[in-house]
């Protein structure tokens, strides 16, 4: 009897203290996580840190002081006056030009995938499955891929160096329509459509006035994916384009840095410039993710509450 109890109060301790072991493994797994996240954090941030302090250089001092930290000489302020007056002030139409671009195409192929994924998500009609693989097939080919077929097909109708010819490439976005029809299949719940279709609406009303709301940041989601790839879309207007006053941000910042290169002319001191450029060009976009990230987070509210 006394071997028994000495064992049960053994087995009593271990089980008492088992789950101060597990807060213990469980601190100690935290820890390591969020040192992981801090590492995560630092990699992505130091690029723009880096931006940052660069942008309030001169060219010398971009060459001859340490490029971690800030020189003596605080050149930021007229290196962005030095940005928007070089060349006849070329660098905000280049940055009008990406808002135009970014904005209507982000815009557009939002739409388009809302539309689209909605569809597959609530109707059921011949061919679906294999028009929905199609898409997912299409995800896996590279956009560099189909830039000169898409610019050999533009070249027929006469829609190279136009606004349209990086405009409509980039309403097609079969990530987007992937992303859309996975957030409507959960989102829109079919017993409002039922009722809203019982009440007489068509198929359109019911889209816009009922399922679109529902929709709201999902779209939020495909449109801030274009605007960032729309943006920061290099190759294709580089081969759209010939005309500088068309260039975007990407293709006219990259015409700077390769005259700085050369340094003929004393075309090296373009150098802040395209760092100071790209800092700005930066911003808009911040303040886009910093602007629509409510929309996000009523998503994942929503989301997370079941009926």
């Amino acid at each position: 009897m006394t071997t028994v109890a000495s064992t049960d109060a053994r087995a009593t301790r271990r089980v008492s203290g088992h789950p101060h072991h597990v807060r213990r493994l469980s601190g100690r797994r935290s820890n390591v996580l969020t040192l992981g996240m801090v590492a995560v954090l630092l990699y992505f941030l130091f690029p723009l840190f880096w931006l940052v302090v660069a942008s309030t250089k001169t060219t010398a001092d971009l060459f001859s002081t340490f490029g971690l930290w800030f020189s003596d000489s605080f050149s930021l302020l007229s290196n962005i006056k030095e940005t928007f007056t070089f060349d006849g002030g070329v660098y905000a139409r280049w940055m009008a030009n990406t808002l135009v671009y970014s904005v209507v195409s982000a815009g557009g192929a939002a739409l388009l995938c809302a539309m689209g994924g909605y569809g597959f998500a609530k109707f059921r009609f011949r061919g679906n499955g294999a028009l929905f693989g199609l898409v997912l097939g299409s995800i896996m080919v590279p956009t560099t891929a189909l830039a000169i077929p898409t610019y050999l097909l533009f070249s027929k109708v006469g829609l190279v160096n136009t606004p349209w010819a990086l405009i409509l490439p980039s309403l097609v976005s079969p990530f987007g329509l992937y992303l859309m029809r996975i957030y409507a299949q959960d989102a829109v719940a079919d017993s409002i459509l039922e009722a809203a279709r019982i009440d007489g609406a068509g198929e359109f009303r019911i889209f816009f006035r009922v399922a679109l709301r529902s929709l709201a940041p999902g779209i939020v989601t495909v449109l801030l994916f274009t605007l960032v790839a729309t943006w920061n879309n290099y190759f294709l207007p580089l081969i759209m384009f010939n005309d500088p006053k068309l260039y975007p941000i990407t293709v006219g910042l990259a015409s700077w840095s390769s005259q700085a290169t050369g340094g003929s002319g004393g075309t090296a001191e373009l150098l802040a410039l395209v760092v100071t450029g790209s800092l700005l060009s930066v911003i808009p976009l911040i303040a886009a993710f910093l602007l629509l990230q409510r929309y996000w987070q009523s998503g994942l509210a929503a989301g997370g509450v079941k009926a």
